[in-house]
């Protein structure tokens, strides 16, 4: 079982999520599109959600849709990154549901502590 779900596209940077959630000692499901997103989500008690919103296959579809189903008192968290110049996008993902939503560069230096973060 899972203690994060990430979306994500980019193989490199698949790479280093698993190999930095090694080093954590978190596990990770990572899926490739939205809609695999939402599946793993609905089975899943994973803590944590992170989104790649630069995913090419609906990204803010997911993100939207995991706002809308959202149970009250879950403590999941639904993180997502982006281009640092996005800012309209990272607006929306907002108001959708994203507990936090921040530019790329900033989820890459802090992303052992965003890691260790599912497990408490």
């Amino acid at each position: 079982m899972a203690d994060a779900i990430v979306l994500i596209d980019d193989l490199f940077f698949q790479a280093k999520l698993h190999e930095t959630a090694k080093h954590t000692g978190v596990t990770l499901e990572t899926v490739t599109t939205g809609e695999q997103l939402v599946k793993s989500a609905a089975a899943s008690p994973a803590a944590l959600i992170i989104v790649d919103l630069n995913a090419r296959q609906g990204a803010m579809q997911a993100v939207e849709q995991l706002g809308k189903s959202g149970e009250p008192g879950n403590p999941r968290r639904v993180i997502a990154f982006l281009s640092h110049v996005q800012t309209d996008l990272a607006e929306k993902a907002r108001m959708a549901g994203c507990q936090q939503v921040m530019p790329r560069s900033m989820f890459t230096q802090n992303l052992a502590a965003i890691l260790r973060g599912a497990k408490s």
